[in-house]
């Protein structure tokens, strides 16, 4: 059984590793990134991604990053855990991993602009006004397309769970919590609620609400906004 190390920071697309981690049920440790004060942009940290960001897991030492090499391998190296359901042939394979790029690709650089528009426009104001505004205009017509996917008790491939119900769910909670309106996306509304009440998922959030008080105890939590 390899050696698994998860780098995590509360609110980051890390939960998703961390909910198929904790679904798989083998033993990981986890290293706190304390994103407020740049500790990703560290030498340290640069050293085990250069790419300078969460999530990254340590297989045997070995760093991984992105979420769909992570996501992939996971699922090809613990099939019994279902991160995915077992394609039936090739093309159905690169489908799963189409599925995976699509959330990593698409959806996740719009939920960036909703979350945190800083990142593009250093002027606070113009931030929200401009980039906020845009994503959440962009995100309309993606989420509309997930929302029908889903209907109103499915999730991402019909009756089967998958990580990708996980990766939904933190992009769901990522711009909900800064204020997207849910109202038109009522399958999404049901999915979350649904997946929250999942094991695997309810261990991910504990874990994530500890990191977040020590977070706060070093006065290095940053509120989403």
């Amino acid at each position: 059984m390899p050696d698994l190390e998860l780098f995590v920071a509360p609110g980051t697309c890390a939960r998703v590793p961390t909910i198929a981690l904790e679904e798989i049920g083998v033993p990981f440790g986890t290293r706190l990134v304390r994103t407020a004060a740049m500790e990703q942009k560290t030498p340290e940290f640069l050293k085990v991604n250069p790419k300078g960001k969460v999530p990254v897991l340590l297989i045997d030492g070995t760093p991984m990053s992105e979420n769909v090499a992570i996501l992939q391998w996971l699922a090809r190296t613990y099939p019994d855990a279902n991160l995915l359901p077992a394609p039936a042939n090739d093309v159905e394979a690169a489908q799963q991993i189409g599925d995976l790029a699509f959330f990593s690709g698409t959806v996740h650089p719009i939920v960036t602009r909703i979350a945190m528009p800083q990142k593009f426009i250093e002027d606070a104001e113009l931030s929200y006004d401009i980039v906020r505004a845009k994503g959440t205009a962009d995100m309309q017509p993606v989420m509309g397309m997930i929302n029908d996917r889903l209907g109103p008790d499915g999730w991402w491939y019909g009756d089967t769970w998958s990580i990708l119900d996980g990766y939904l769910f933190w992009t769901w909670w990522r711009i909900c919590v800064v204020g997207f309106d849910q109202t038109p996306f009522p399958n999404i509304r049901a999915h979350a609620d649904r997946i929250a009440q999942r094991p695997s998922v309810q261990r991910a959030l504990d874990l994530e609400a500890r990191n977040i008080e020590i977070l706060k105890g070093e006065g290095n939590y940053r509120a989403p906004k």
